[in-house]
């Protein structure tokens, strides 16, 4: 599998120089700074990648390329079909032509409404002392009944998550309030919105109109859009899970769970039309098979974010485990996905080799003492990279000498 680093661009706290050391040798990134709904130049898009590819204090090349965009933001215009979002569509099309043209050809994106990721707590404490990502559903549910006070919201917990949440909030200080506010909706590290509370309000009234179904279906206006144009640029999409699965303040959800990701690559069929596997974001659920979907569907699996977690005990709160440690078989996943790669060799695909991206990782060693954007500091990624290269060395092995068996 292609290994490679999620970059935010010059101002990460990670360089260049840094992923240079890690061993990855493709670039994840975005064009950040270009407002929502506006396409990206050309120029602009070249850059980007004159600043992946070229050292220019050293004035030699980095060895590195810029391999997936993520993400080519789908605003909430398209997602809600209001105001410019026919115009948004069209100059969505028009930076897949000129990502293209740049030799781009892998783009993850989401159709999450209004929040893109949610974590609850940036800086867990874990037993060795490192700090992780972490979501306290108890915590989001007082957010959403009394920070928020989102309108109808009791509805969506029950008796017990509505005690446990009250109980939960009258022991916050003011600082713990601001803190959880700013966690859940001041933007993490990537996301294509951020909000104040009056700004979530309103976002969020804008959608007590469009259900599951109306989502739904507003997803494969879009994808009618920019399919037919992708597969004839080469251009292979790929629809992000949410993260986390299932609903939240009571927005609809539509890539929750195998069922939602079968019914994406049912509205159209292409090989255009592809996933992220997001381990992290479908893992923190209990009944989900991710090395069956990494099988059962992974030839439309177009990029890889390789991570886990650990669900507590209540079901609904999760924290982001080490890559090889967490719920989930990170073995048996990557070895579907490098036996999804030996098919499409066999079948002679152009794309027989899917990205993949150690995402997320803990806060840890030096990195504790910096400012690191949360989920992205370099040492816990950089460890999660190197075991999950052996893994995938290991796995290789086996499959090649399983190969030499049957011969």
């Amino acid at each position: 599998m292609e290994q490679t680093w999620r970059w935010f661009g010059p101002d990460d706290p990670v360089t260049i120089s840094d992923i240079r050391q890690t061993g990855a040798t493709g670039i994840v990134t975005a064009l950040h700074h270009i407002p929502n709904g506006e396409s990206w130049s050309v120029e602009a898009i070249q850059q980007r990648c004159h600043e992946i590819e070229w050292d220019d204090s050293q004035n030699t090349e980095t060895g590195l390329n810029w391999s997936v965009v993520e993400s080519v933001p789908v605003t909430e215009e398209i997602k809600q079909q209001r105001g410019n979002w026919q115009a948004h569509i069209e100059n969505y099309k028009q930076t897949l032509s000129n990502l293209a043209a740049c030799g781009i050809h892998t783009v993850c994106y989401n159709f999450m409404p209004v929040l893109d990721w949610t974590r609850t707590d940036l800086a867990f404490q874990l037993p060795d002392g490192s700090k992780a990502l972490r979501f306290d559903a108890t915590a989001f549910a007082a957010f959403d009944l009394y920070i928020l006070q989102r309108k109808s919201a009791v509805q969506d917990y029950t008796r017990t998550e509505q005690k446990q949440a009250e109980q939960y909030y009258r022991a916050m200080s003011a600082d713990d309030i601001q803190g959880l506010t700013s966690n859940i909706i001041a933007g993490l590290p990537g996301a294509e919105e951020d909000y104040d509370l009056q700004q979530l309000e309103q976002t969020l009234a804008d959608y007590s109109y469009i259900d599951t179904s109306d989502l739904r279906n507003n997803l494969s206006v879009f994808l009618q859009e920019i399919i037919p144009l992708a597969e004839q640029l080469g251009i292979r999409m790929a629809l992000h899970p949410d993260d986390p699965p299932g609903h939240l303040l009571g927005l609809p959800r539509i890539a929750s769970s195998e069922q939602d990701l079968q019914r994406v690559l049912q509205l159209i069929d292409s090989p255009a039309n592809g996933l992220t596997l997001c381990c992290g974001s479908l893992g923190a659920q209990s009944d989900i098979d991710l090395a069956g979907i990494a099988s059962r569907l992974g030839h439309r699996i177009n990029f890889a974010h390789l991570r886990n977690t650990h669900l507590e005990s209540d079901n609904r709160s999760f924290y982001e485990a080490d890559h090889l440690q967490g719920d989930h078989d990170m073995y048996a996943i990557v070895r579907s996905l490098m036996q999804e790669q030996y098919k499409r060799i066999q079948q002679q695909r152009q794309d027989y080799r899917i990205p993949m991206r150690p995402d997320h990782g803990h806060q840890m060693l030096d990195d504790l003492h910096k400012t690191t954007n949360p989920g992205y500091s370099c040492i816990g990624r950089m460890r999660g990279l190197a075991e999950l290269r052996g893994l995938m060395m290991g796995i290789e092995r086996s499959l090649l000498r399983q190969q030499e068996q049957t011969a």
